[in-house]
């Protein structure tokens, strides 16, 4: 992501669940950024708003439980 408006879109974008599921090993930094580039382009696309959650888990990156322990992570921290 090169651009202002990219950086600016990827920052808006960018979800403390998706940096927890890196930090936790449970997908990459690679897969991160291409569920996220998945959620602008559908938002661009005036699509339905996705979460990295749902993108991640219909790509077969994760699953409903490993969804659960980022979610406890995510609330455990208060963020």
């Amino acid at each position: 992501m090169g651009s202002d408006f990219e950086k600016k879109l990827s920052e808006k974008y960018c979800p403390r669940f998706g940096q927890i599921a890196v930090e936790l090993n449970i997908i990459t930094a690679e897969q991160l950024k291409a569920a996220l580039n998945e959620q602008i382009d559908d938002d661009v696309s005036d699509m339905p708003h996705r979460l990295i959650g749902r993108i991640l888990f219909e790509k077969g990156w994760i699953t409903p439980d490993q969804i659960d322990m980022v979610l406890e992570r995510l609330f455990k921290n208060g963020q």
